[in-house]
């Protein structure tokens, strides 16, 4: 069987398992006077006997998903002929990737190496053979499961608890993956930076006020030795973001205010929902606005006025930016203004206040933590964001506060370094993962910063 169609195996024997030991219980407690002589409920036998069917076979079904195709072909290549054995690792792909296609019917048999064809012949063997291995560990697997289940299944039996430990413990390791995951994907872009730095010293990047990766692939080949100076970067962020910022935040946090404080609720029916549709629009979209439409418009109202504004620049794309992140902000702010207490409210209005001084000085200040949650959100996604800066600020590494000229981001370079054929050990593609730490590590500042503002004011207003 294929992994989908042992999948649906699986859920299908732990739909049976379920029912089936749900029904038995029933069956137990019906002659004892009804269920109110089990210890749990029926669902419960019917969760644990699911449980114990699929979990540990999902689980075998994981890894054989994971380890089948390296075991495979490593078995595949061992059994070469030696004058097809690869001398270097591109000659192993190369091989490997042709007994695989010929395997799969992509290129013909005819005219191919007897060894080739050998190898992929047994190939196609292993994969039958390990084809029907799984299906038969998987089924023998959840049937053991469903039998010890069974075998557990008795008026006394404290199903409740071993269904809650099993979960606990499931929950437990979905928490592991997540945080293993964010540790690979750490130490996998430190890994790679350490390889930059040995080439360019962590100085000149962090501080270089030059931006020039263009470097010569071969020895022999004449080309920039390349400028990795990345305050350029750094600075176009920050300009970008800052523009998104000036825009979203106070247009975001009035519009939470007036739909949680004003609004009818006819009004923010319509209103909240037609306004969290920014969030939903892709940012390809918005970078065709902005290329499009805002710096066109920007460029002919500065001309218009006597300023000299870039077709692509900061302004565009932070301005257009700033629109999309608009709910990232609103949709938080409108939630925890409205979880304020109601009672922190007429308390402040029966001292004689007025609605607005109740707003700014009551429930503001009891919001803010949520308020502050918002807005780091928000700045992480303007730091984040590609395309809108790509299709309207441009490419262009200057070092300038202006936010009328063009400017490039950390981000779009990352994604300009990793694109198209590169020999991944340069430091041109590596800068790219020097570039990605220095967006991780402000991106860690900026919610340490934000927790400490909500765990400040959390502490006062609780």
């Amino acid at each position: 069987m294929q992994a989908t169609d042992l999948l649906l195996s699986l859920i299908v024997l732990g739909l049976f398992s379920f029912y089936w030991s749900r029904g038995r219980s029933l069956a137990l407690a019906n002659p004892l006077g009804g269920i109110r002589n089990l210890h749990s409920l029926p669902s419960y036998y019917g969760l644990h006997a699911a449980l114990w069917c699929t979990l540990p076979a999902t689980f075998l079904l994981g890894i054989w998903l994971i380890f089948d195709e390296i075991v495979i072909n490593g078995m595949v290549m061992t059994d070469l002929s030696p004058e097809l054995i690869p001398s270097d690792n591109a000659s192993y792909n190369l091989i490997l990737n042709k007994v695989a296609n010929i395997a799969n019917g992509i290129l013909p048999r005819e005219d191919q190496p007897s060894g080739l064809l050998d190898a992929a012949d047994n190939m196609l063997s292993l994969n039958v053979v390990s084809q029907w291995s799984i299906t038969l560990l998987i089924i023998t697997l959840a049937m053991s499961g469903l039998a010890w289940s069974s075998h557990k299944l008795k008026v006394d039996f404290r199903a409740r608890p071993a269904v809650e430990r099993v979960m606990q413990n499931l929950l437990l390791a979905c928490a592991c993956v997540a945080i293993f995951t964010t540790l690979g994907i750490v130490f996998s872009v430190l890994f790679e930076s350490i390889q930059f730095f040995r080439s360019v010293p962590i100085y000149d990047f962090i501080f270089g006020l030059e931006w020039s990766p263009q470097t010569a692939i071969r020895e022999d080949q004449v080309g920039s030795s390349g400028s990795f100076g990345a305050i350029p970067l750094f600075v176009g962020t920050l300009l970008v973001s800052a523009v998104a910022m000036f825009i979203a935040v106070p247009i975001g946090l009035m519009s939470a205010i007036y739909l949680a404080e004003y609004a009818s609720d006819g009004v923010r029916t319509y209103a909240k929902p037609a306004l969290e549709v920014l969030a939903g629009i892709p940012t390809v979209v918005y970078g065709f606005f902005a290329a499009l439409t805002v710096a066109p418009f920007l460029r002919d109202l500065g001309a218009s006025v006597g300023l000299t504004i870039s077709s692509e620049s900061a302004l565009a794309a932070g301005g257009v930016m700033g629109i999309m992140i608009i709910p990232f902000i609103s949709s938080l702010a409108d939630d925890v203004i409205t979880a304020v207490p109601q009672s922190m409210r007429d308390g402040s209005l029966a001292m004689g206040a007025t609605q607005s001084e109740t707003i700014r000085k009551v429930v503001i200040p009891a919001a803010l933590p949520g308020i502050v949650g918002g807005i780091m959100l928000a700045i992480s996604r303007a730091i984040g964001e590609t395309m809108i800066v790509v299709m309207a600020a441009g490419l262009a590494a200057k070092l300038t506060a202006n936010p009328l000229e063009s400017v490039t981001t950390v981000t779009v370079q990352i994604v300009t370094l990793l694109t198209g054929d590169q020999e991944f050990d340069s430091p041109k593609t590596l800068a790219a993962f020097a570039l990605g730490l220095m967006l991780f590590t402000v991106t860690l500042l900026l919610n340490i910063f934000a927790l400490h503002i909500v765990k400040k004011y959390r502490e006062q207003y609780e």
